[in-house]
Parts: structure tokens; sequence; C-alpha cells
């Protein structure tokens, strides 16, 4: 079976999509006239739900969007949210996050996020949804990728999480060969900007800075990771939505990511600059699974998509701490 690309998809499924970074892909079609966007998230509580409920209640009412409270591994459920409505493309971003709670909860990384892209795959095959962007990890390439990494290098993931994004390229790759399907896997570089999860680095050193607590730093401050802002994510996806695959392959996998490495030290300097706040660094050892540094290669996303991504470190971390500013400020209010 082979599937037709449109020229210009309108109607898209985006799981994850009241995430961080699905937030942002809602918000980018929406400004470049989608027609139809079913946002599935199951509002689980790795985190604050309402975080979620907050990142999209601006499109509340809008009647080109509709949410499902879903979960992914529900297969009954998507494929009758399917059986409703029509999609040219799906953005499954939807996935259980972080390195180090998997290495506690590993079965379940590999229900969510092997099991759940494993029905979205499904989907898109019974219902002629021919274009599919999977969001994979900067993870997968492990601890000994020669940066900057290529997207020909070999992988050799060190967490349950990584590892569950291997297999899922290499579950969408099986489909694009198999079915026909047209698929661009899409590795983010450690992604950053307002509404982060308050989980990650940027926003729990920045929050816990601003409230004069100590940061737990693990390791000596060596580590480096490729940090990019959410607005050149965004871009990259559209570009992935965008793309015709010209070539004889209806299979894609690309980096995304700011192609610079920056230091945990200097990402602290530049948080304690934004903030005007001086940090207290509380030394933690190394943890198993994160990996000492990440760095991308973008060539490809350039030549693909025309990727060029805008944001630098000093700009970014100045940004999110406004962002957040108005967001506490905001949320004391309330």
């Amino acid at each position: 079976m082979n599937y037709k690309i449109p020229s210009a998809a309108r109607r898209f499924l985006v799981t994850g999509g009241a995430g961080f970074i699905g937030s942002h892909v809602v918000d980018r079609l929406l400004e470049n006239g989608a027609e139809r966007i079913v946002v599935v998230d199951d509002f689980n509580d790795y985190y604050d739900p309402r975080i979620k409920w907050s990142n999209l209640s601006k499109h509340l009412g809008n009647p080109a969007i509709r949410l499902e409270a879903a979960d992914i591994r529900d297969r009954e459920r998507l494929s009758a949210i399917a059986c409703q409505e029509r999609f040219d493309c799906i953005v499954h971003l939807a996935a259980r996050a972080g390195v180090r709670p998997s290495l506690s909860q590993a079965r379940l990384y590999n229900e969510v996020n092997i099991g759940g892209t494993l029905n979205l795959l499904e989907l898109a095959r019974d219902h002629d949804c021919g274009h599919f962007i999977f969001a994979s990890s900067s993870s997968v390439y492990g601890a000994k990728a020669v940066p900057p990494f290529r997207e020909d290098a070999p992988l050799m993931p060190i967490s349950p999480y990584a590892a569950t994004k291997a297999a899922g390229e290499l579950m969408v790759h099986t489909f694009t060969h198999l079915y026909g399907l047209r698929a661009v896997c899409l590795r983010f570089f450690t992604v950053y900007g307002p509404r982060q999860r308050p989980d990650l680095a940027i926003h729990k050193f920045s929050r816990s800075i601003l409230a004069r607590r100590p940061i737990p730093v693990f390791g000596d401050g060596s580590t480096q990771r490729d940090y990019t802002f959410i607005d050149d994510i965004a871009q990259g996806i559209a570009g992935a939505i965008r793309y015709s695959f010209d070539g004889p392959t209806g299979f894609e996998v690309v980096n995304l990511g700011e192609s610079q490495c920056i230091p945990l030290s200097r990402l602290i300097e530049l948080i304690e600059q934004a903030t005007g706040v001086r940090a207290i660094i509380d030394r933690q050892p190394a943890q198993p699974g994160d990996v000492p540094v990440t760095h991308a290669d973008v060539s490809k996303a350039r030549r693909l998509f025309g990727y060029r991504p805008t944001t630098s470190m000093e700009t970014g971390i100045q940004k999110f701490v406004q962002w957040l500013r108005r967001h506490e400020t905001a949320a004391t209010a309330a």
C-alpha cells in the first residue's frame, strides 16, 4: 500500500500535545492555518497535570481543536478517535520522559514508549495517514558517540528511556518498509524554553536559584549538553511536516539541536546572570544512565528542511527566566 503525502497537511493528530513541546507545536500549527488538530494526552501525574491544562488553556473553545484525555496504550480509544477524524499527519510526541526515572520504571517505559508507538503506527497504517513524525532523543547515541553526533553513528543507549526511543525508531522504519508510510524520526537535543517541564534542569535550577535554595549538581559540572530553544525545535518539526520525501526512501532520521556544546558549569553561570542571584551548589555523585556529552550535527536538518537554529544559549536563558518570573508572578496572584 502506497500513501500519498499531502502537499500541505491540514489535519493533525498530536500526541502529547498538552506537554511542553507539544503545546508549542499546536501553537505553530494553528498559526500556519491548520484546519483540525486532535490533541491526545493522558495528563498523567509525572508532574502536576494542571500545568498541561494551562499550556493549552488559550485554545480551549477553539473549534479547530479537539482535546482527548487518552492514553496511547489504549488501542481501542485511539481507533475510535481515528474513525471519527481524518488525519493528514500524525505528530507523535507522547512518551514517558526522563533518563533517571526510567531506571526504576523500565517496564512502564517499555509499555508506553514502545507499545504506544506501535499503536500509533498501526493507526496510521489502518487509516491511510501517510505522514508520521516521531519524537526521538539524542540519548539514543549513548556515551561513546563522537561529537558532533551524526545520524549515521552507531546507537548505544545506556538507559531504558534511550533504549525505548531507539526501539521506536526501528519500529517506525519497519512500517515505512512494509506499508509505504512516510516518516521522520527527530532526535531532539535537550529542549528548553517557556513551559519547560518543572523537573528539567534549566527550569529546576532557575526556580531554586530565584528562591535561594541549593541546586543539586550531579558530578563535577563538566558534563556538556546541546541545549536547544523551543522555537528552534518547533521550526524543525514544521520543516519535517512539510518535507516531501523527494528521494527514493520514505524514512529519515534527523537531528534537531543548536549545534553548540555547553558545560553544566557554564549553564549555571548563565542562569545566575539572568536571575541576578548566585547559585548555591549541592554536589551529588554522577548518575547512572547520564551521558557525558551531547552535540548535534544539524547539517542534515539544514539540507532537508532548511533548518536554521537562531536562539543562542545566552538569549534563550534570558527568555526563559523572563517567562518564569511572569509565570511565578501570575501563579502567586491567582
